[in-house]
């Protein structure tokens, strides 16, 4: 991480927020020598980072850069430059230099050696107090001072409001950085209390939805007791998005009691979502075999089966069985069951509707958020001189898969050195 000009150990900026975006402005920042101070209503920080790495910490992803710029969809052109100042490669470097070595799965993704989140966590925060960053705990922002909000001059110094254990304190600071995640797992503190505070002062707020989020179908209640919580792999989903273009994926998704969910899903989460938003359900195609043709799962299909069931005929020529054999029952009659062309046509090309995403309280992220048109190149507020932002509170999403963590990181990275900017006269 390159250095920046030297500020006045008097000079003090609150960062509201110990998540990934918040702990590396807190870094950036303290790296400029100016006091930091970190917020968070939680008792302590990275709840959900470290939620999000229980079952292995996916920290990037190791393919190359225009990919990878490629899974931010439409929000690219605003994720490019906070990647060029910490993109991936950065990153693993950054890790390494914090004692914590990574590799390369087999899917692409990175991951510690030893797949945890909370050693790295505990290395970082044992740095930034090291560097003299303070943290406090159950300080939940729950507004500005009122001459804050009538009050936008550059260089007037914000006033935050905090509800702690011991009651309410303000805190001026010389700059903030925000960085309050978007709305989904509330329990763990991104709870998008932030959004009408934002409104207060006038900063524009794209409503928040759900991101990499399962989706609702209408299961029979059979299927549903006998397969929820079963993977189907491998298989492959179809979908036509709003604007008529074809997505295609291949991968696998979990069979859930209301529906279905896992990174296949996750990957697709956006384009179903949007349709969904413009119809009262929409129809994905799975292909249940996606390593055969159609052609050969037709010539399988229609083979001779003597006695056997059709169930038996398809487990023994084609390895279909358990929670695949249920949705294909699921998707047909009993007699277009027993239409071998019918069946080996739905085999290749299943459709199954999609009624409603899950609520975004169970997403693993959220969508929408504070605009980039809102702010500057350096993530500061247009309207509110000294205030940034970072992570999740801004509008863009990604799957999984490394892509969300990298961008929260490189966003922090860039707020915090804007913040350092601002304070030495060069910002915007």
């Amino acid at each position: 991480m390159h250095s920046m000009p030297t500020l006045p150990e008097s000079v003090c900026v609150a960062v509201v927020g110990g998540g990934p975006a918040g702990l590396m402005a807190a870094e950036a920042l303290a790296l400029g020598g100016v006091r930091v101070d970190v917020y968070d209503a939680m008792p302590s920080v990275g709840r959900k980072f470290l939620m999000a790495g229980k079952g292995g910490m996916n920290i990037t992803h190791s393919e190359p850069l225009e990919p990878f710029l490629g899974r931010y969809g439409a929000r690219q052109p605003q994720i490019a430059p906070l990647l060029a100042a910490f993109g991936p490669d950065a990153l693993r470097t950054w890790l390494q230099e914090l004692g914590v070595e990574t590799f390369v799965g087999s899917s692409g993704r990175v991951f510690p050696t030893d797949m945890k989140a909370a050693p790295m966590l505990r290395a970082w925060l044992h740095r930034l107090k090291e560097a003299g960053v303070r943290f406090h705990m159950r300080h939940k922002w729950v507004g500005w001072s009122s001459d804050d909000v009538a009050d936008t001059v550059a260089g007037a110094r914000p006033t935050l409001r905090f509800m702690t254990p011991s009651g309410e304190q303000q805190v001026s600071a010389d700059a903030v950085v925000f960085a309050l995640g978007g709305a989904s797992w509330p329990r763990l503190g991104s709870d998008a209390a932030w959004v009408p505070l934002m409104s207060e002062r006038d900063v524009p707020v794209e409503p928040l939805r759900p991101a990499n989020c399962g989706f609702d179908a209408n299961w029979s209640d059979y299927f549903r007791e006998r397969y929820a919580g079963q993977p189907v792999k491998p298989v492959a989903i179809t979908l036509t998005d709003v604007d008529g273009g074809v997505q295609h994926r291949q991968g696998e998704f979990i069979v859930t009691e209301t529906g279905i969910e896992g990174s296949l899903v996750y990957a697709l989460s956006a384009p179903i979502r949007e349709r969904l938003r413009a119809d009262a359900e929409v129809t994905i195609t799975l292909d249940l075999l996606p390593g055969h043709t159609a052609q050969r799962v037709l010539d399988e299909v229609t083979r001779p089966r003597g006695s056997r069931s059709m169930s038996s005929h398809l487990q023994s020529r084609l390895g279909l069985a358990g929670v695949k054999l249920g949705l294909l029952h699921e998707a047909l009659s009993k007699e277009a069951f027993t239409d071998a062309t019918r069946l080996a046509q739905t085999i290749k090309a299943l459709p199954l509707k999609l009624v409603r995403p899950r609520p975004i309280e169970e997403a693993i992220s959220s969508a929408g958020g504070i605009p980039f048109e809102a702010l500057d190149s350096q993530l500061m507020i247009g309207q509110v001189p000294g205030v940034f932002c970072a992570g999740e509170m801004l509008d863009w999403e990604a799957p999984t898969g490394g892509y969300l963590l990298t961008a929260c990181f490189a966003s922090g990275l860039v707020a915090g050195r804007g913040a350092l900017a601002y304070l030495a006269g060069a910002g915007s």
